[in-house]
């Protein structure tokens, strides 16, 4: 016997719409990849390792495209996922494909409750991570100068929308969805500043800011053994506005936890096709256009298990 029930949503939720989640959770995957847009292209690619080689490739495509035709390249990078880094660095030295012409702005950087950022030498700093999956694989002549390579460190945050804007903007922005909804890790409770201000939201640029719950408990999951108590309460993070000022943008969601079982199929379908809405910052994709690349098990149905 089937009975109703309806919890209501719990306080961490910063999105209140309970009717929107149950429309969102109730995409099948046979329509997840339809969008009214036509600038925002969903597609789902079904094997991990197509998965980050599709994601290399988009990557180094990118590179030798703006060499052949002479330009400089600037691109916005994420830390995760990780494993797209060390392909498209093999790729890179079998090409001989240069780099000086490039320039990249990692999304985001930990910090803690004073904002100070993560040193390199930490475990968990995303420019160690960087520097261990990517640049230090690709061969030292073909390497970008390290002058630059940027992080958005506690010393130069302020300024890091002003660099990205000097560099000439971005030409890609790569990425990924929280758990909640972040993009880099602007996270959703930022809308309340920006209540009755949608321009400024969109706008709105690099800066500290405080990690909600949910991405505490992610980033605990897939990067600190489940242990919360070790997540950075701040991070450091670009804004809206290096993401939509971008001249395209490259999200890639791969949350499998194993055993076929994502984190990423509810925020995946309500950051796609959910309301556009700051309390939802993914969304804003839609609007925007985005090239939107789901692994295989994201993209797949949302089922209660209590297996």
């Amino acid at each position: 016997m089937t009975v109703d029930f309806s919890p209501g949503l719990a306080s961490i939720s910063t999105f209140r719409d309970a009717e929107a989640c149950e429309r969102a959770r109730r995409i099948p995957r046979s329509r997840i990849t339809e969008h009214p847009n036509p600038d925002f292209r969903i597609r789902v690619i079904e094997d991990p390792s197509e998965f980050y080689q599709a994601f290399a490739a988009d990557l180094v495509g990118e590179i030798r495209r703006s060499r052949d035709a002479g330009q400089g390249l600037v691109l916005i990078l994420p830390v995760g996922p990780v494993p797209q880094f060390e392909i498209a660095a093999r790729q890179i030295n079998r090409e001989r494909l240069s780099l000086a012409h490039v320039t990249t702005f990692n999304m985001d950087e930990y910090a803690d409750s004073s904002g100070t950022t993560a040193p390199i030498s930490w475990a968990g700093s995303f420019q160690r991570a960087m520097w261990d999956s990517f640049f230090s694989r690709i061969d030292e002549e073909l390497r970008p100068p390290e002058t630059q390579i940027h992080f958005p460190t506690s010393e130069v945050v302020a300024d890091y929308s002003t660099m990205v804007e000097d560099a000439g903007g971005a030409d890609v922005v790569y990425g990924g969805i929280g758990w909640g909804g972040h993009i880099a890790f602007w996270e959703p409770h930022l809308a309340d500043e920006f209540r009755d201000d949608p321009a400024g939201y969109r706008a709105a640029g690099a800066r500290t800011v405080e990690l909600h719950p949910i991405t505490i408990m992610q980033n605990a999951l897939h990067s600190f053994g489940g242990d919360w108590s070790w997540v950075p309460p701040f991070a450091c993070t670009i804004g809206p506005r290096e993401i939509l000022g971008a001249r395209r943008r490259s999200f890639w969601l791969d949350g499998d936890l194993g055993n076929g079982y994502s984190w990423q199929r509810f925020i995946a379908r309500l950051v796609a096709h959910g309301p556009v809405t700051e309390h939802v910052p993914g969304s804003l994709l839609q609007e925007a256009g985005a090239d939107y690349a789901l692994l295989g098990s994201v993209a797949d149905d949302l089922v209660i298990s209590m297996a």
